[in-house]
């Protein structure tokens, strides 16, 4: 797979010396943050361009061609890499957060609600404000030890004892991919139960088939990380049945009765529609649209991207010096990143950041990805920039 020339905007562009310290010892512009911010390739920008040029040409009217045209298209191709058979149970949103309200908003505080210990920030912060509010009682599961995970949280999901589960299909701060996800969904008793799945480190990263759990579960997902798409293109796939009228909700949920106007009972969509929100720059749909496409066209599926991140973490793995406690050693049961372990993360990432070289860390965690634009070059390079780190007296800054 070389699909690194269609990234060349991204790539060839560069803010200069971007370093912590004024004078590096070598810079190199290497972006393994793939699990956060990837480069987006060039289609991404013509699709920026025509999105401008369709306000400009139609003002108001655009409005009729980005639902009417712009979003079905961008639906449909999310519909496919999710299996999903009927694309509008999917609605775009600027962000996962705002589903997420509006998902917990068709639920009677205090709402029980089952997580783990490692879901995203934006999901931790909430849900101990709601905690703090009296608006929910969570019971967060461990995610450590890793081995025990899956049986830990399926013991959980089988009690039946929540309103709400909230899971992510790849942990953000691991990397661990949660094994037999429809066998857990399959195994909570009560219908009623909301069961919510965080696929933004899947979508695009991995294959992901929702076919057997469609009707069960939501699963919500973005095109800021693996998507390559950038912000501002989040989309929610809600099960029908659930939650008719959400209590959160904005006027893009009754787009289709507008000309008509508003009556008694405030109406909603049948369809996944009913999750919508209020006004967002459609921009990163369009951007979406274009990459879904442009991978269809090269005929890239996740299979085949997962299949090159894999590639290249095993030539990463096979060079590198310690960097720590690699915490998900077998390839098939981690994402696209590596995640390490250790007490000096936060140094050497910063001295990797001196050099160009972007990862990320977390507490004692740092983080590298694997994406589509990087190629067997792109990772001998950082194996270079880690050695040298590793060697260097002047490594750390005190």
């Amino acid at each position: 797979m070389n699909l690194k020339p269609h990234f060349s905007r991204f790539l060839e562009a560069g803010p200069g010396r971007a370093g912590v310290w004024a004078t590096p010892p070598r810079f190199d512009r290497l972006h393994f943050a793939a699990h956060s911010h990837h480069p987006w390739p060039d289609v991404s920008f013509e699709a920026q361009q025509q999105a401008w040029l369709d306000a400009a040409a139609m003002m108001d009217d655009k409005w009729d061609h980005v639902f009417g045209e712009v979003i079905p298209s961008a639906r449909s191709r999310v519909a496919r890499v999710l299996g999903l058979p009927d694309a509008s149970t999917l609605t775009f949103g600027p962000n996962t957060h705002s589903f997420l309200m509006r998902i917990f908003s068709c639920l009677d505080p205090p709402v029980r609600v089952l997580a783990t210990d490692s879901e995203f920030h934006s999901f931790t912060r909430q849900s101990r404000r709601w905690e703090e509010a009296g608006l929910a009682i969570v019971d967060r599961i461990s995610a450590e030890p890793f081995d025990s995970f899956p049986e830990r949280l399926t013991r959980e999901a089988r009690a039946g004892a929540h309103d709400l589960i909230y899971l992510s299909q790849v942990l953000f701060d691991s990397g661990l991919l949660l094994d037999g996800m429809d066998q857990i969904v399959s195994s909570v008793p009560e219908n009623r139960t909301f069961v919510v799945i965080d696929g933004y480190h899947a979508f695009m990263a991995l294959p992901v088939n929702l076919g057997a759990i469609q009707d069960r579960v939501f699963f919500m997902a973005g095109g800021y990380k693996y998507a390559m798409s950038g912000e501002g293109a989040c989309f929610l796939h809600s099960p029908a049945g659930y939650c008719p009228r959400p209590v959160d909700t904005g006027w893009y949920a009754g787009f289709g009765q507008l000309e008509s106007g508003v009556g008694e009972k405030v109406a909603y969509g049948s369809d996944g529609s009913r999750f919508s929100g209020a006004t967002f720059d459609p921009t990163g749909v369009y951007r979406m649209d274009a990459v879904l496409r442009w991978l269809e066209s090269e005929g890239v599926s996740p299979i085949e991207i997962h299949h090159h991140a894999l590639g290249l973490q095993e030539r990463f793995l096979a060079g590198v010096p310690d960097l720590g406690k690699l915490l998900i050693a077998e390839p098939g049961r981690r994402g696209n990143f590596l995640t390490f372990r250790s007490s000096a993360s936060a140094d050497r990432y910063l001295a990797l950041h001196q050099r160009g070289v972007i990862t990320d860390y977390r507490g004692d965690r740092i983080r590298i990805g694997f994406g589509i634009y990087h190629d067997e070059s792109d990772v001998d390079r950082l194996l270079e920039h880690v050695h040298e780190i590793g060697t260097s007296r002047h490594q750390i800054r005190h």
